[in-house]
C-alpha cells in the first residue's frame, strides 16, 4: 500500500461517521447555557415581585450562577479529561435540565439562590466538555475550524436569542417559563448524545486532586466576588478580604500544579506563545465588550423606551455578524494569517465602540445597528480563531483543561468588564444634578440607578418627573459614552498585542491520526 493510500485510508478512519450530527447535539448545550446567562435579567422584575428578595438576595440570585461557573470551569474540564468528556457532558446536561425545574418553581429567595448555584455547577460541565469533544470529533483541521465556528456561532446566537425568547415568554407566561425551556432541549441532548457522541478522555490522566479543585473554586469566586461587589458598592473590608483570599488561593493553586505529576491544569500550556496570546486576547476582548453590552439593554429600554422583546431584537445584528464571521473564520485565517484575522477583528470591534462614543438619547437605530453588526463580525472572527489556536496548541488528552482555560478567560473577562466599566457608568451617573422640586428621599433613590430614577419619578408632578428622568438619562448616556471609549482603547490595545503575540501562528493543515 502506498503512503498516499495509507493517508487516505487513515483520513477515512478519523472522519467519524455522524460527527456533524454529534456537533448539532453539542451546540444545543452551548445554545442553552448562553441563553440562560442572559435571560434572567429580563425576568428579574417579575421574580422580585413574586419572591420579594432583599437587595442582597437579589444580587446573589443574579450573580451566583456566574460565580460558580467561573470557579469550577478548570476543575470540570480536568475532570472530563479523566472520567470521559461524553460522560461528564451527559451527566451535566441531565442535571442542568433537572435543576432548571427547581429554578422555575422556587418559592423562596433562599431556594432560588441555591437553585441558581446548582445550575452553575451543571453549566460548568457543559462548555469545556463541548469544545473538548469537538477537538476529538474532528481530526481534519479544516473541518474542526468550521465546527468551532458553528460552536462559537451558537454561543453568540444564544446570547442574542436569550432576550428575545425571554421577552416573548414573559409577555405570555410566568417568570419560571424562562427556565423550563431548558428541559426539552436537554432531553434531546441526552437521548441523541448517548448514540452519536463518542467517548474521549486522557488515557493516562492520573488522580483528580481535590485540594487543587478547592483552591481553584475559592480563588476564582473570591476574585470575581471582590471585583463585582467593589464595582457595585465601592470598597469595603469584606471585599478586600475576599480579594486577598482569592489571590492567595490562586497563587497556591498555581504552585501546587507545578509540583504535581498529574496536575488539574498543566501550567506548561502557558509556555506556548499562541496559547497564552489567544487566552489573553479573549480575556481583554470580553473585558472591553461586556460592560458595554451589559448597559446597552438598559439604554434601549430605559432611555429609548423599547419593550423587552423589541430591545432583544434590536441587538440581533451583533449575533448575525458573529454567526456569519464564525462560520468563515477558519477559511479566512488560512487564506491570510491568524494574527491578521484576530487583530483585524479586534480593531474592528474597537472602532465600532469608538463610534458609540457619539451616542445620545435620540440616536437613530441605523447607527446603533451598524455598530453592533461590526462588533459581531469582529468578535466572531477573533473568538473563533483564538478558540481554534487554543485547541490546536495542546495534545488531545488535555483538550478539556485547555477548553476550560478558554472559558474561564471569558468568565473572568466578563466579571472584570462589568465591574470596571460598570463603575465608570455608575460613577458618572451618580453625579448628575438633581432638578429643583425633587424631594430628598426621591433624589437618593433616583441616584442609585436609572431604573430607580424612572420608578421614583412616578409620584412627582409631570414637569418635575420629566426633568428628573431627562437628567438621569443624560447622565446615564454620558457614562455609557465614556465606557464605550474605555472599551475602544482596551480593544485597540488588545489588537496590537495580538499582532505580536500571535506572530507566526498558523491553523493546522494535516489530518490527525488517533
Amino acid at each position: 500500500m502506498t503512503r498516499t493510500e495509507q493517508l487516505t485510508k487513515g483520513s477515512e478512519v478519523v472522519r467519524r461517521p455522524g460527527r456533524w450530527l454529534a456537533l448539532a447535539v453539542l451546540v444545543l448545550a452551548v445554545l442553552l447555557v448562553a441563553v440562560d446567562a442572559t435571560v434572567l435579567g429580563l425576568a428579574t422584575p417579575f421574580l422580585s415581585e413574586d419572591l420579594r428578595p432583599t437587595g442582597t438576595q437579589l444580587l446573589w440570585i443574579g450573580d451566583v450562577y456566574s460565580f460558580v461557573i467561573a470557579g469550577l470551569l478548570v476543575s470540570m474540564g480536568s475532570l472530563g479529561d479523566r472520567i470521559g468528556r461524553k460522560k461528564l457532558l451527559l451527566t451535566g446536561a441531565a442535571a442542568f435540565g433537572a435543576v432548571s425545574v427547581l429554578n422555575a418553581y422556587a418559592t423562596t429567595p433562599e431556594l432560588m439562590i441555591v437553585a441558581r448555584a446548582l445550575l452553575g455547577v451543571a453549566g460548568a460541565t457543559l462548555m469545556p466538555s463541548t469544545l473538548a469533544l469537538i477537538r476529538n470529533l474532528f481530526h481534519d483541521p479544516r473541518e474542526r475550524s468550521l465546527a468551532i465556528g458553528v460552536w462559537g456561532a451558537m454561543a453568540s446566537a444564544g446570547a442574542a436569542v436569550g432576550p428575545v425568547v425571554g421577552g416573548f415568554l414573559l409577555e405570555h407566561f410566568w417568570w419560571g417559563s424562562v427556565f423550563l425551556i431548558n428541559l426539552p432541549v436537554m432531553v434531546v441532548l441526552v437521548v441523541v448524545g448517548i448514540k452519536f457522541i463518542p467517548e474521549s478522555k486522557n488515557p493516562a490522566p492520573g488522580p483528580w486532586d481535590l485540594l487543587s479543585v478547592a483552591l481553584s473554586l475559592v480563588g476564582m469566586i473570591g476574585v470575581v466576588y471582590a471585583v463585582k461587589e467593589a464595582a457595585a458598592h465601592g470598597l469595603r473590608l469584606d471585599m478586600a478580604v475576599a480579594a486577598v483570599i482569592g489571590v492567595g488561593a490562586l497563587t497556591w493553586f498555581v504552585r501546587r500544579q507545578l509540583r504535581l505529576e498529574a496536575p488539574v491544569l498543566d501550567m506548561r500550556l502557558f509556555h506556548h506563545r499562541g496559547f497564552s496570546g489567544a487566552v489573553l486576547a479573549d480575556l481583554l476582548t470580553i473585558l472591553g465588550l461586556s460592560g458595554l453590552v451589559f448597559f446597552l439593554s438598559q439604554f434601549l429600554q430605559l432611555v429609548q423606551g423599547r419593550q423587552p422583546l423589541e430591545a432583544g431584537l434590536a441587538e440581533l445584528p451583533a449575533a448575525i455578524g458573529a454567526v456569519t464571521a464564525g462560520l468563515i473564520a477558519g477559511t479566512v485565517a488560512r487564506r491570510f494569517t491568524v494574527r491578521s484575522v484576530v487583530s483585524g477583528g479586534l480593531a474592528g470591534v474597537g472602532l465600532a465602540l469608538a463610534a458609540l462614543t457619539l451616542l445620545d438619547r435620540s440616536t437613530g437605530y441605523p447607527m446603533l445597528g451598524a455598530s453592533l453588526l461590526v462588533v459581531g463580525v469582529g468578535a466572531g472572527f477573533a473568538f473563533t480563531v483564538t478558540a481554534d489556536v487554543i485547541l490546536s496548541s495542546v495534545p488531545r488528552e488535555q483538550a478539556g483543561a485547555a477548553s476550560a482555560v478558554s472559558e474561564t478567560a471569558y468568565e473572568l473577562g466578563a466579571a472584570l468588564g462589568i465591574a470596571l466599566l460598570g463603575s465608570v457608568v455608575t460613577g458618572v451617573y451618580s453625579d448628575f444634578a438633581t432638578p429643583d422640586g425633587v424631594p430628598a428621599g426621591t433624589a437618593v433613590a433616583a441616584h442609585q440607578s436609572l431604573g430607580g430614577a424612572v420608578e421614583a419619578s412616578a409620584g412627582l408632578p409631570d414637569a418635575t418627573a420629566t426633568a428628573l428622568v431627562t437628567a438621569a438619562q443624560d447622565a446615564f448616556v454620558e457614562g455609557l459614552r465614556i465606557a464605550a471609549g474605555v472599551g475602544a482603547v482596551v480593544l485597540l490595545a488588545t489588537a496590537v498585542a495580538a499582532w505580536f503575540l500571535l506572530r507566526g501562528q498558523k491553523l493546522a493543515e494535516g489530518v490527525e491520526h488517533p
